[in-house]
């Protein structure tokens, strides 16, 4: 039996984001979180990671800078702009990155779909691309294994308001820039469109994605049955997708819908948006640690 240590991970960004990727990184057999780095120690996230003990920094990426050796990969759940700064000092530093923000310097990844090619060795940047490509991107795939001649697919993802914070707004156009451009590059689509849509209702709303797809003479059935695999994939690391509309011609397209639930870690349940990037972020993770382990490796 392998006892290697889990695999050594730093949060940086103590937002919803950051504090949850916390959660879930602490509930992992395969990683350990050595830092969690931000700009306020009296932010909520902050005092929270005190509470279970977590080495603590307001120096943000500096931290890092300081101790190279506290951690191997690296979650960035700040913002886009800052990711830019942030993954040139990294390299430089021959770490691993998992990018939470649309910022798309790295490869674009969706663990259902291409976990394994985003594997490797020295730096590397993995970009987590959005929630609502998350959500969706994998649908879109699993539809283009039916007909990789679709002509345009179109998402729109409705979120609560609430789970919607600071960074999340700020980035909006690196959001619908990011998602349409992985959208393409997974579905083969030759245009794709992407709307975020944030909900004020109350009580707040959950997650839910409706993707379009414009397809000449679709098998539904075929469709159908891929999507279904998809979604198997899907659940096995975010519990809480689900197919609610299956599937159907409406017209000259084919339409599905998923909700995503999140699973109340840190987040309330409704803000699925952000558990989705999350668990897929963590999913990530555990396979560079996995795979650490198999090559007989102490360190990614």
């Amino acid at each position: 039996m392998n006892h290697s240590p889990p695999l050594k991970v730093a949060i940086i960004g103590s937002g919803n984001i950051g504090t949850d990727l916390l959660i879930k990184v602490m509930r992992s057999e395969h990683l350990t979180c050595t830092l969690f780095s931000g700009r306020n120690l009296t932010s909520t996230g902050m005092k929270r990671a005190k509470e279970l003990g977590i080495n603590t920094s307001d120096l943000g990426i500096q931290a890092i800078v300081n101790t190279p050796d506290i951690c191997d990969l690296v979650f960035d759940a700040t913002s886009a702009h800052a990711h830019i700064d942030h993954w040139e000092i990294l390299k430089a530093l021959g770490k691993t990155i998992v990018d939470m923000t649309p910022a798309k310097l790295g490869a674009f990844c969706i663990p259902a779909i291409n976990v394994r090619e985003c594997l490797g060795t020295g730096p590397r940047n993995i970009n987590m691309i959005t929630c609502g490509g998350q959500s969706s991107i994998p649908i879109a795939n699993a539809i283009s294994v039916i007909h990789p001649d679709i002509d345009y697919i179109e998402v729109v993802s409705s979120i609560a308001s609430r789970s919607a914070g600071p960074a999340t707004r700020a980035n909006l156009d690196e959001y619908i820039e990011t998602t349409e451009e992985a959208l393409m590059r997974f579905s083969g689509a030759k245009r794709t469109k992407a709307i975020l849509i944030l909900n004020p209702a109350n009580p707040p709303i959950d997650m839910q994605t409706t993707i379009y797809a414009k397809i000449k003479n679709p098998d539904v059935p075929a469709i159908r049955q891929s999507v279904e695999n998809m979604v198997l994939k899907l659940k096995s690391y975010v519990p809480g997708y689900e197919l609610i509309v299956p599937p159907t011609v409406e017209g000259d397209r084919v339409l599905t819908t998923i909700k995503v639930v999140g699973n109340g870690d840190y987040l309330p349940q409704y803000a699925g948006n952000l558990d989705i990037i999350n668990c897929a972020a963590i999913a990530v993770a555990e396979t560079i640690a996995i795979a650490a382990i198999e090559q007989g490796k102490k360190h990614v």
